[in-house]
């Protein structure tokens, strides 16, 4: 492969390193682990060190995907299963913080392998043709993709998940694999079924449409108006919030109530609902721009806090992440 699309996956690389590390760092956001607050168990250190340790496999499939754009591979050779259990695993090496960036891993993995596509074909990336990349390739996934990404999420060690009860098979089943095969679904078709209770999983069936349409754009606009990254990290993630309540605030509420994933999220979609409805009033109070905006973000962030990771809103989180990467792909620098 050329010297120019190899130093172009190096930059795939560290623009993923740099997004999950930003949004980690942008303080405060409501809720989750941020420069000021940790969780007994998982700290902002955690969080660092997972974000470096990603950086490797992003690489491998940002390489993968530009040979698929040179026609080296076909677009369901690019792996994307494979690479999201790699960044899971090395992130476990790194740290002992538990599962921190999961979701963060099944959003980088398309849009690695996206760019890496869009690099062979014209070079830097701009969003639309980086997103029309990343929604052939996610559609052309496989059935090894899917197998691939249920055992990440078990060798995550992802809490809270719930049972399911639709065509795809439960990710806690011991025979999920050869079910997967069985039925022969693909990681698309899984997270289709999937996004029915899942911000994140969502993000697929939609050509990440929050990610793209929502978190980037808000980046963008909060950094012309502010020029100041955290700044900007903080608004887009209210942003995010406000338009979508989170699902893993409403699962965690719900399965207080019931194991079944998706009727949890039924359950518990009224309080997160009020989440985002709060995350609306802080920035029409100025958010971090403003004396009442920061005083009702700071109330808002020590409330969540005080639930205990109940009212963590830990999607938005991730999608946060990679608005930025599509941002830091895209040629935002700080």
């Amino acid at each position: 492969m050329k010297a120019r699309l190899r130093e172009a996956c190096e930059d795939v690389m560290r623009a993923a390193q740099l997004a999950a590390c930003l949004e980690v760092s942008g303080t405060p956001k409501p809720g989750n682990v941020h420069r000021a607050f940790d969780y007994p168990d998982t700290r902002f250190e955690h969080f660092l060190a997972g974000g470096v340790a990603l950086g490797p496999a992003v690489r491998k499939i940002a390489l993968r995907g530009a040979k698929c754009g040179l026609g080296q591979l076909a677009d369901s050779e690019v792996e994307i299963g494979r690479g999201v259990r790699m960044m899971v695993s090395d992130i476990k090496r790194w740290h002992r913080g538990g599962n921190t960036h999961l979701g963060t891993c099944l959003l980088f993995a398309p849009l690695a392998a996206g760019a890496g596509y869009v690099a062979a074909a014209q070079g830097r990336p701009e969003s639309e043709s980086l997103r029309r990349a990343t929604v052939r390739l996610m559609e052309r996934t496989t059935v090894d993709d899917a197998v691939n990404v249920y055992r990440a999420i078990t060798d995550a060690g992802a809490s809270g998940l719930g049972r399911v009860s639709v065509a795809a098979p439960d990710v806690c089943d011991e025979s999920a694999s050869e079910k997967l095969r069985e039925r022969g679904l693909t990681l698309w078709a899984a997270m289709r079924y999937a996004s029915r209770w899942d911000n994140v999983a969502r993000e697929w069936p939609t050509g990440m449409r929050v990610s793209f349409q929502v978190g980037y754009p808000a980046l963008l606009d909060a950094m012309r108006e502010t020029r100041d990254i955290n700044t900007a990290i903080v608004h887009a993630f209210l942003t995010i919030l406000a338009w979508e309540p989170d699902s893993f605030i409403a699962r965690k509420v719900g399965l207080k109530q019931t194991e079944d994933v998706q009727e949890a999220v039924r359950i518990g979609m009224e309080e997160a609902s009020l989440v985002s409805e709060e995350a609306k009033a802080v920035l029409l109070e100025g958010g971090l721009m403003s004396t009442r905006g920061r005083e009702a973000l700071a109330k808002l962030d020590e409330k969540l806090q005080r639930s205990g990771g109940l009212l963590n809103p830990g999607s938005s989180a991730d999608l946060i992440a990679s608005s930025l990467f599509i941002a830091l792909l895209c040629g935002l620098r700080f």
